[in-house]
């Protein structure tokens, strides 16, 4: 049985498949979507934008929230706990020539809960519902929305969010399994994605957390029965991912990258990175993206520390290029417990 779907339909939207890679903060940037839409993904999403700052049309959010046409379907997500500004704000998405709208009920960081917005709005379910219903009023496009599975263990209300999605013309909504509270420590409770999955009447779920292989999208789906999965933290570094899952789902194979191979993909990310930053940030960013791409390469730790080091993007370049990449062995990804997404 495959579970991949090479028509996944969200409404009207015909996307070219289930697998969907998640908003990241910080991270799912210009560049880093460029090398996302290599690998053909169902849906790829801009950073995560304030409804505030939307509406205010401040020029970082406007920064983030651009793309490229290789990017669609593209999808923009929102946080925001103010329901006057919905539908304005959904509007200006869908003007912006976005594929999908999707609203943050699952960002745990202080800076956005604290106004009570991206998770603390688990805490106030049928505020989501009133969000959610005042954006599917104002656009064509589908509306989705993405929650963890409560405030805290205590509190574990998924469930009831799926039915109040769905009732506000939610087309889908995805779970991560985990509470608030954990942030991004411990492993994913996909059993809380498969009770959701169980209460969705008509409402798409997609299944999100702790997916770094081909094999965990698997599972993730055999476990669930969810509709997609959504991969965060496993794009780090890792931008053929989606390509990996597609042939695995497919044929029972994942396709072997040489080391040689996934520093020509580094670069190319480099290459991204240099054209779209200032000197000083493509460098703050080139090293942060080096984490990313050597982690879980046995052979390269003398390359991360001198990137570490370089105080230019060309002596990155340089240091990358130079680099005895015969001696590096490609290992099994890790279970990332601090990086954040949203």
């Amino acid at each position: 049985m495959s579970f991949l779907q090479k028509s996944f339909s969200l409404g009207s939207l015909i996307l070219p498949s289930n697998i969907f890679c998640a908003p990241l903060a910080g991270c799912s940037d210009l560049p880093f979507r460029r090398m996302l839409a290599k690998y053909k993904p169902g849906l790829i999403f801009c950073e995560m934008v304030k409804m505030d700052a939307l509406v205010r049309q401040n020029p970082k959010t406007s920064r983030f929230l651009a793309f490229e046409p290789t990017m669609h379907p593209i999808g923009a997500q929102l946080c925001g706990s103010k329901p006057d500004l919905a539908a304005e704000c959904a509007r200006i998405i869908q003007d912006l020539g976005f594929d999908s709208l999707d609203l943050n009920c699952g960002c745990p960081v202080d800076k956005v809960t604290k106004d009570g917005s991206g998770s603390a709005m688990l805490k106030t379910p049928q505020l989501i519902g009133d969000i959610l219903a005042n954006m599917v009023s104002a656009v064509q496009i589908p509306v989705t929305v993405k929650i963890r599975a409560g405030w805290d263990s205590s509190q574990i209300n998924a469930v009831e969010i799926v039915k109040i999605a769905e009732s506000a013309g939610a087309k889908a909504i995805c779970i991560h399994g985990r509470t608030r509270a954990q942030a991004y420590r411990g492993p994913a409770n996909w059993d809380w994605i498969r009770e959701c999955k169980q209460a969705a009447q008509t409402i798409k779920v997609i299944g999100n957390g702790d997916v770094f292989s081909a094999s965990d999208a698997e599972r993730l789906f055999l476990y669930t029965g969810c509709d997609a999965v959504l991969i965060a933290r496993g794009t780090m570094g890792r931008p053929w991912i989606v390509e990996d899952i597609y042939e695995y789902l497919t044929t029972k194979k994942v396709p072997a990258r040489t080391s040689y191979e996934r520093r020509d993909i580094f670069l190319e990310h480099l290459e991204h990175i240099i054209s779209y930053q200032d000197e000083r940030k493509a460098v703050q960013d080139l090293r942060r993206v080096g984490c990313w791409f050597l982690k879980n390469m046995q052979g390269a730790s003398k390359l991360r520390e001198a990137i570490n080091k370089a105080e230019s993007a060309l002596e990155i370049r340089k240091l990358i290029t130079d680099y005895t990449w015969e001696e590096v062995i490609v290992s099994s990804p890790k279970i990332e417990e601090e990086t954040s997404s949203c």
